[in-house]
This record gives structure tokens, sequence and C-alpha cells, in this order.
């Protein structure tokens, strides 16, 4: 029987759905809810229902799920940023790989070879180690079926992102507050004060309202297009400190920017007393245990605006103006440093992102005499991993702000054997290729592509070009799926997929797959 709208049933939650809500079932009929957690037994109030599925809330939990902790976060369920907040780390781990292994065998058609490894927490890089042996192994022995390596988690999930882009505008009171958009819409939930993101961006909001509130500037507002300021973006550097704060606004200067400056360089100094056991006013408990050693070598480097004066609800717009010191900061993966402005595409979990390249340069395999393509190469952060271990490496982004930041991040680590193009991925490599009579070839081609995948008129062409490996680096796994699908049928055979937690607390996760041509 189908509930109505507004109907009270009693449910247990027993799987989650792609994007991390809850699935239970009423009398054979699906419902999703937000927020439940794969165990509870909830009341819940339909809110929409169509012909075999619908969407309800919790009224009330009856019996609470083993995995459901305390959200960390004080407007978590409320804000649009983290899907996870009430699911315990193991449990995120867990259904991650699920969700990946799901989308490969579902979408892709892929049979896996049985492994005793489970997800349980955070992998060691022992227990990886171990698989990837036993799986070599087994292919040596004539086994062709692909591996699922264990999902590779954190150990501290908190404060890990690197960027942080906070909205501008006013409370029903009208006052000026930051915070962040509400799922699906573009309400601001007023906050300052984010679990997974550098706690010194709770100090730079605080300092940028104070200003705009002094000097009377006024927030954007999307709706008619007027006001000034619209969001705050900061980068932080995880190695180097360096912070970098950007405001986007509607107009072309910012009222006594260079004032504005001065503060947040004494309060981004003033944070790094978080070392000495002081605790940085107005931070909450949730974000000061997080990351507190975080704050003992920031520094600014640069205040800068970015002018977005278009009617969108694109954040940020092409056109950097410097109001003090750099538009960038400087930070390293492993032994390579990056340069990263505004405008640069730089993965924003850095602990994790040295785990993820790491992987893909492993899953290379370079020898140092292969020629390599990185697909989707933004500001070069795998082109120049790959680039120490092989002997050409030529990446392309359409970007082309990233590209001159990819060869200069060359430049600055003494790399040589690095050549980038501007251009979409799926334009520039076929039309290389036909430039060269279908000539040309490369050993190993790696891609990362957005969340749609990549297109097939690029496949085809990696496919045309003959290379031993491929390893694909996705954010999505159901377009993962769909691509290992078809260049299985074009002549490649997956070899191992190991899904990585770049984003705990969200419904993300990164995969690093091998793909190897057969008959090689």
């Amino acid at each position: 029987m189908t509930p109505k709208k507004n109907e009270l049933v009693t449910i247990e939650i027993t799987d989650m759905g792609s994007g991390g809500e809850g699935i239970g079932r009423a009398d054979g009929f699906t419902l999703f809810v937000k927020g439940a957690v794969v165990g509870d037994v909830i009341e819940a109030k339909v809110l929409k229902a169509k012909k075999t599925y619908g969407y309800a809330k919790i009224e009330k939990i009856i019996r609470p799920s083993e995995g459901r902790v305390e959200p960390v976060c004080p407007v978590a369920g409320r804000c649009g940023g983290c899907q996870l907040q009430s699911v315990s780390y193991a449990s995120q781990l867990a259904w991650k790989e699920r969700k990946v292994k799901g989308c490969l065998e579902r979408i892709g058609g892929v049979i896996f070879a049985e492994s005793s490894e489970k997800a349980s927490g955070v992998c060691t890089d022992e227990g990886i180690d171990s698989i990837v042996k036993e799986s070599s192994v087994k292919e040596a022995d004539g086994m062709d079926k692909p591996f699922f390596l264990p999902i590779l988690g954190m150990e501290d999930c908190l404060a890990y992102r690197n960027k942080a882009q906070f909205p501008v505008g006013r409370d029903k009171n009208g006052k000026i507050v930051t915070g962040f958009y509400a799922g699906h819409s573009h309400a601001i939930i007023p906050s300052t004060t984010c679990a997974i993101q550098a706690p010194v961006n709770e100090v730079i909001c605080k300092i940028v309202c104070e200003h705009m509130e002094q000097y009377s500037i006024a927030p954007y507002d999307e709706e008619n297009h007027t006001g000034l300021v619209r969001h705050i973006l900061t980068r932080v550097g995880a190695v180097t400190g360096e912070v970098l704060v950007c405001l986007i606004i509607n107009g072309k200067t910012l009222p006594k920017a260079e004032i504005l400056a001065k503060r947040l360089k004494e309060a981004v100094e003033g944070f790094s007393v978080a070392k000495t056991g002081d605790e940085p006013v107005g931070t909450s408990q949730a974000i000061k245990k997080a990351n507190s050693s975080e704050a003992a070598h920031l520094v600014l480097k640069g205040v800068c605006l970015n002018i977005n004066r278009e009617k969108t609800n694109v954040i940020l717009g092409n056109e950097i103006i410097p109001v003090w010191g750099d538009t960038y900061i400087t930070d390293y993966i492993g032994e390579v440093s990056f340069r990263i402005s505004p405008l640069s595409f730089y993965q924003v979990n850095p602990k994790q992102t040295k785990v993820l390249y790491e992987k893909a340069l492993e899953f290379a395999g370079l020898t140092g005499n292969e020629i390599v393509w990185d697909l989707y190469c933004g500001i070069g952060t795998i082109s120049l991993f790959l680039a120490k271990k092989a002997k050409q490496v030529y990446g392309v982004e359409i970007v082309p702000q990233a590209i001159e930041d990819a060869k200069q991040n060359a430049i600055r680590n003494n790399i040589t054997n690095a050549e980038f193009f501007v251009g979409a991925a799926e334009d520039v490599l076929p039309v290389k290729y036909k430039e060269s009579g279908g000539s040309m070839r490369a050993d190993v081609i790696v891609v990362d592509p957005p969340r749609k995948g990549c297109d097939e008129a690029l496949l085809q062409t990696v496919v045309n070009m003959e290379p031993k490996r491929m390893v694909y680096v996705s954010c999505d796994p159901a377009t993962l799926a769909r691509d290992v699908k078809y260049l299985e049928e074009k002549g490649y055979q997956l070899v191992k997929a190991q899904p990585v937690d770049m984003f705990p607390f969200t419904e993300h996760v990164e995969c690093v797959t091998l793909l190897q041509r057969k008959n090689t």
C-alpha cells in the first residue's frame, strides 16, 4: 500500500542511497529519509509519495543505530555541506566502499576476485600492501578477475579542508552574516564554524563581517543583483601554513580594503597562539578540538579581490586584483611544491591527496622510460608527481590559469620533462592524435575527469593510442563504472580498484583504478 503525504510510518533503515540518505520500507514501499542511519528504527513523516518510492523526514528516533553518533557541527542537518555527520566514521567508510564496488559491479559489469579483507575504519599502508601483493600473485597464476582493495580512510577526519567558500548575506534581523547554503538552495544557514574546514576561517569571517558593518558595505543580494560582497574564499597551506583571503565582489573595489588586510594579518597571526594552549576567542569547542596544532605556523600570505559582476550562481569570476601581499599560496604534496591561486583546481584534502596520488603513481608502474599523458591535469599535481618517474609527461587542462600555474610549478620544482596544453581534453587529445597521422602513442594515460566522467571521443582516442596501462582517478563511481565498461569492451581489463576517502562526513568518495591493455 502506498502511504499518503503527511502519513506517519514506522520503518527500519536498512540501506543508504547514493546521496547518503537512509532507505527504509513501509509495507514494501521504499522511502528515502535524510539524516537516517542504517540500523535506525524511526517514525517518519511522508513528504512526497510517487508510484514505487517516496521521501520522508524523521519525526522520532525509536531505536538509534549502533552506527549513529552525535554530530560535531552545530548546524548539521541544516547545512548542505555534510550529509553524514550522524554516521560513525567506520560506518561511513564501509558505506563508501560498498557504493564504489556496487557501481562497478552493477553498471560496469565487473566481477571482482574474492578477498578476505574488509573495510574496518582506517586502513593501514601495511594492510593495503598485503592485498596488492596478493593480487599480483593471483594474477601471475592466471586469475583474470580484478581486485577491489579496502578503502583508505583518515586517522583524523576533522579540519581537513584547505579551501573554504562562505556566502555572505543578512540574517532576518538585517545583520551581516556568513555561513553555508542549505541543501538544494541558496538560503544561507548562518555559521562561522565548520568541523571539516580550517579553524582559522572563523576568525577571518568575523573580521570581514565587522569590517563590512563598520564601513556600511552591503552583502550581495542574489535576487536583486545588488550589494557588493558575494563570498569569502580562503586557502590554507597544510604544510606551509600560508593563508590567502579572497573576497568575491560585485564591483571593482572594496572600501578601506587596506585596513581590512591589516586587520586580517593581525587576526591570522593572533590565531597562531593556539599552539601555546591559549584558545582563540569565539572558536567553537568542536573546531578547537579538531586541529589546534595547525594554527602554530599560520601566516597571511595575501588578500585579494575576485571580480564577479555577472548575475549567476557561479562563485568566481576570472579577474583577480591584489589588495595586499600575493594572490596565491604555496604548499606541498610530498616533495613537490605547488602555487595555488583562488582560481586553481587543487584537491581540498592535502593529507588524502598525497595518499591518492601515491596510489596513482604506484598503479602507473613507471620505470623512467614511459611517455605519459595526464588528462584533466589541473595545476599539474599528478603530472609533476609522474614526471619524477617518467621519461616525458604531457598534461592537458581546459582552464588557462591552471595551465599557467602548472608551468610555473614545473619550473619551481626543476622539472623539465613535463609539457602542458590548454584546452578540453576531449578536444586536445583527438586533435593531437589526428595531427600525428595516428602514430602518436603513450605508455601510460592518466585521467582525472570531473563528475560527468570522460567523453566517449576521448576514450576512443585513448584506445587508439594503445597505452599499456591506464590509471583512472574518479570522483563519481557511476561514471567511472560506465567508462570502465566502455574500455573493457575496447580491449582493456580492470586490474585493481582502490577507493580513497577524500571527503569525510560527505557522500563523496574518490577511487583510483588500474586498467591494462589485454595481450600485452
